[in-house]
C-alpha cells in the first residue's frame, strides 16, 4: 500500500500572536522538525498545507522533497487545507500530521498504517490523538471537510470502521499557546 504523508501547516497562529511554523526549536523551526518527522516516516509522497505566513514559510523552511498545497481559505480550519490537499494525494492512504506537533514518533506513524480498517487513530495513555490515517473510501468525505474540528466528527461519526492503535506515552503537545510552547521546549508531553 502507498502512504501520502500530509503535514498541516496551514493556520493563521491567531491563539499564539505569531507565525508558529517558525518558532525557534532545537536549532531550526518548528515546521523543520515536524517535516523532518514525517521525512523519517518512509511515506511515499510528502505534501504540507500551508496558508498563513506561506511567504516566510517558503523563505524560512526547508521543504525539500514536499509538494506543497497552497490553502487560499487557511482560514477557515484545517478542514479546508485536508479539502484542498485531497486533489494532490496519489497514495491508497494518507496519514495526517500536524504542523506544529514534532513529539509524534515515526514508529506510531507505521503503526497506524498497518491498521487494517479504512481509518486509524493513535491511541495514548491520555486520549486519542494525531497523527490520523485515511484510507482512500474515505477520501470523498476528506473532500467535503470544513471547520477546524471536521476530521474529529468524520473519526466519531461511525460512517467508517476505525482502529485505535495503542501508543506510548502521553499526546505529543500540539502548540497553540504559550504554554504548549513552554512546555515542548520543556520538554514535556501533554
Amino acid at each position: 500500500m502507498t502512504v501520502t504523508g500530509l503535514v498541516l501547516a496551514a493556520g493563521g497562529s491567531l491563539r499564539l500572536g505569531e507565525a508558529k511554523q517558525l518558532l525557534p526549536y532545537r536549532g531550526r523551526t518548528l515546521l523543520d522538525a515536524t517535516l523532518s518527522v514525517a521525512r523519517n516516516c518512509g511515506f511515499d509522497q510528502l505534501l504540507v498545507a500551508l496558508g498563513g505566513s506561506a511567504a516566510r514559510v517558503r523563505a524560512e523552511v526547508d521543504l525539500a522533497g514536499f509538494d506543497v498545497v497552497d490553502n487560499p481559505d487557511f482560514s477557515s480550519g484545517c478542514g479546508s487545507s485536508i479539502r484542498t490537499a485531497v486533489p494532490s494525494i496519489s497514495s491508497e492512504a494518507v496519514v495526517l500530521l500536524l504542523g506544529d506537533q514534532p513529539g509524534v514518533s515515526p514508529d506510531d506513524v507505521r503503526r497506524i498504517v498497518a491498521a487494517p480498517t479504512p481509518v486509524a487513530v493513535c491511541s495514548y495513555a491520555d486520549g486519542l490523538g494525531h497523527p490520523f490515517l485515511f484510507r482512500r473510501a474515505v477520501y470523498s468525505r476528506l473532500a467535503a471537510l470544513h471547520g477546524d474540528k471536521a476530521v474529529w466528527k468524520l473519526l466519531h461519526s461511525g460512517e467508517f470502521a476505525v482502529t485505535p492503535v495503542p501508543c506510548a506515552g502521553a499526546i505529543p503537545i500540539d502548540v497553540d499557546t504559550r504554554d504548549d510552547y513552554a512546555r515542548l521546549l520543556a520538554g514535556e508531553r501533554a
